[in-house]
């Protein structure tokens, strides 16, 4: 009906208010607050004006068409109200996000009915006030209000947003209680529920126990274990689905996609794909869409994510943030670059993805760089770009870049704790930093300093202390550690072991080796026993490291064989020694630090035809050995020195010092002879 029909002559002659409520109601269908105006001054002619009944529909028609004020003003000029009044304009407050004013009015209201603390509870879950939801609804149930679908699943809701299981449970104990419990609908939001607490076993139990299910329960359970894992048991669901000819939406591709993508299943996932294809309306969806580009971007499928992504229509930042994190996972920084360039609009996640992919591919000074851009264009970083910036510094050494970085850390609030959106791994990037700068003590205040700490924090520290000489640091905060109620892993029995041979603590490292199978059911690795190898061998103890390599369960690698071999140097074992060395030459023979090694030895024991024809087979075999790099950063510049380059621009100044170091040491009658070989290492 149409506010035109009534004719404004003939308005006193209606005999009841009933044609101007549905012409309200016609006027909320078309979102024309005008029309409301216009029935509302039409009303205003007649005998119904007055009525509570009419003042109802026009506060809800103002108010679904946008007008809260005239909807308010009604309100308060209404000579008599009743509860369809008061509830009308508390449900418009809560749609429209007014919770403080809804609040007020509810609070205000003589007596509240089940409508309006389903509003208050609905209200508050729907813009993310999920506790004041739930403490609505538990007062509700207080008050003996009857909980229907909409109460318990508004409730649900609230749970689900703050992932309280317990809570949930309590509730979902309420409805099998109710003649609810065998509903599809509270079967599908108990399910999602649980889903979003990370309890799948629990949603597959509601989800076995239903009687009728729909897409929907489908849907929710299958989306349960894309998000919580395990995720191929949503691969089996949605071959159930369809063998039980229920029809899946795009919804359901979506999730068996992301699904695909977690496992890196690239022919599932093409599966998927055809099926979509073969589909106008789910071709066309771009959640759909999306999760196809980032499924065949983690399966290194560029090409095809790409082809993908130009077909969507109508792209969004999920979209060109997929294609983002896909090249830059393929090593493809450049085309990461041109579509972050790109885009119109660019929010974090696409920063985040893009100094990622500059981190992961060694292009740390591009990341740096557009870390300060970001820093320029006023965009707020998150935790996952601290850590990126915090690895690129690391990877650089770039103590002074890396401690700015520190500074803003600071200055936005991280505090290193743990919860749904921890940022213990800032935390850790730090530390990392510190450790790789050679700044020990400064890594050791941040995680002093720490709220949380995780086993990478520890490990850290520990393998930190390790590396830097500092074994007994290691092995004191190792027994930290373990009075925590932390239990150690594979990484950190390297730090500990390695703490042990760089103390020199022989018989400690034979313990703590010996415990990791005893104590803590750890299998040790090839890594291990390198550890024992260098700290065996250190300790002079080469017989024991022969033994030990006799009984390992694998083959040793290069990284133990050449650890053996210095060890051997160091001692000046030479029959041992060219075991290992014959090995390495098996294993690695253009690595010219074996020849040179096995050469020192055989000359220490003046066995020039052995030195001769190690160097011949160097020859033959077309090894050279690789000049010695140093370098030292002045005024931010790096300076890197190479044996035998005279490239520096300040040569002349370097070898001028030199000479006067040389000629002072000889005055001093040192015994040692600095050859001009050694000194002439100059900088790039």
């Amino acid at each position: 009906m149409r506010w035109e029909s009534i004719p404004s002559c003939c308005c006193g002659l209606a005999l009841n208010s009933t044609p101007f409520a549905a012409l309200l109601q016609s006027c909320i269908h078309s979102n024309s607050l005008r029309g409301c105006r216009r029935v509302h001054g039409r009303l205003l002619k007649t005998p119904f004006s007055s009525e509570t009944f009419i003042g109802n529909r026009l506060i809800d028609a103002y108010a679904k068409c946008g007008s809260l004020e005239d909807a308010r003003k009604l309100f308060d000029a209404m000579p008599q109200r009743n509860v369809f009044t008061w509830n009308s304009l508390i449900a418009a407050l809560t749609s429209r996000g007014f919770l403080h004013d809804a609040r007020r009015l509810f609070e205000s209201m003589p007596e509240p009915d089940q409508c309006s603390w389903n509003s208050m509870v609905s209200g508050f879950a729907q813009h993310d006030r999920f506790a004041e939801a739930l403490e609505f609804f538990v007062s509700m149930h207080a008050d003996d209000f009857l909980l229907n679908e909409y109460s318990f699943s508004s409730a649900l809701s609230a749970c689900a947003g703050l992932a309280d299981s317990r809570i949930g449970a309590q509730i979902h104990a309420s409805i099998s209680k109710s003649n609810l419990a065998d509903g599809v609908y509270m079967g599908s939001a108990l399910i999602d529920m649980y889903a979003k607490c990370g309890r799948p076993s629990d949603a597959r139990r509601v989800f076995d126990g239903m009687a009728r299910r729909n897409v929907v329960s489908w849907n929710s359970l299958i989306t349960c274990f894309e998000q919580n894992g395990p995720q191929n048991e949503a691969l089996v669901l949605f071959v159930r689905m369809m063998e039980n000819g229920v029809a899946y939406d795009e919804v359901t591709l979506a999730s068996v996609v992301s699904a695909c993508a977690s496992l890196s299943a690239l022919r599932e996932g093409k599966q998927v794909h055809a099926r979509a294809i073969k589909c106008d309306e789910h071709r066309q969806d771009l959640v759909l869409s999306n999760a196809l580009v980032d499924m065949y971007a983690k399966c290194r499928k560029i090409g095809e994510a790409r082809s993908v992504f130009d077909r969507i229509p109508v792209r969004d930042i999920v979209s060109e943030t997929s294609m983002i994190s896909g090249y830059a996972r393929s090593s493809s920084v450049e085309e990461a670059q041109s579509v972050f360039m790109g885009m119109l609009e660019k929010n974090i996640v696409a920063w985040n993805a893009l100094i990622a992919g500059y981190t992961q591919n060694g292009e740390d000074e591009e990341a740096l760089n557009l870390f300060l851009q970001l820093k320029r264009e006023s965009v707020w970083p998150t935790h996952y770009t601290f850590g990126n910036i915090l690895n690129a510094c690391a990877n650089l050494a770039n103590l002074r870049l890396g401690q700015q970085a520190h500074a803003h850390v600071l200055k936005h609030g991280f505090r290193f704790k743990a919860g749904p959106e921890t940022d213990i791994f800032v935390g850790n990037s730090l530390i990392d930093m510190y450790l790789k700068c050679g700044l020990i003590d400064d890594g050791g205040k941040v995680f002093d300093r720490m709220v949380a700490r995780d086993e990478v924090s520890w490990n850290a520290m520990i393998v930190g202390y390790a590396q830097n000489g500092r074994g007994r640091d290691a092995l004191c905060l190792f027994g930290r550690m373990l009075a925590s109620g932390k239990t150690p892993d594979h990484v950190t029995m390297i730090g500990v072991l390695s703490a042990c041979s760089h103390a020199g603590l022989v018989e400690e490292g034979r313990v703590y080796f010996h415990s990791m199978t005893d104590e803590y059911s750890l299998i040790p690795s090839n890594g291990h026993y390198t550890c024992m190898v260098d700290l065996l061998g250190r300790a002079g103890h080469l017989e024991e490291v022969v033994k030990i390599i006799s009984e390992m369960p694998m083959a040793p690698d290069s990284v133990l064989w050449a650890s053996l071999l210095a060890a051997c140097r160091m001692h000046c074992d030479v029959e041992i020694g060219e075991w290992a060395a014959n090995k390495l030459f098996e294993l690695d023979p253009s690595n010219s630090g074996p020849y040179v090694l096995l050469s020192n030895m055989y000359a220490e024991k003046k066995r020039w035809r052995d030195v001769l024809r190690v160097r011949r087979l160097m020859r033959t075999r077309g090894v050279i050995k690789q000049p010695g790099y140093s370098w030292i950063e002045i005024g931010s510049k790096a300076h890197v020195f190479l044996a035998k380059d005279k490239r520096h621009p300040f040569r002349k100044e370097i070898y001028g010092i030199l000479e006067v170091l040389k000629v002072q040491m000889d005055k001093l009658n040192t015994n040692v002879y600095i050859s001009r070989e050694v000194f002439s290492c100059s900088s790039e």
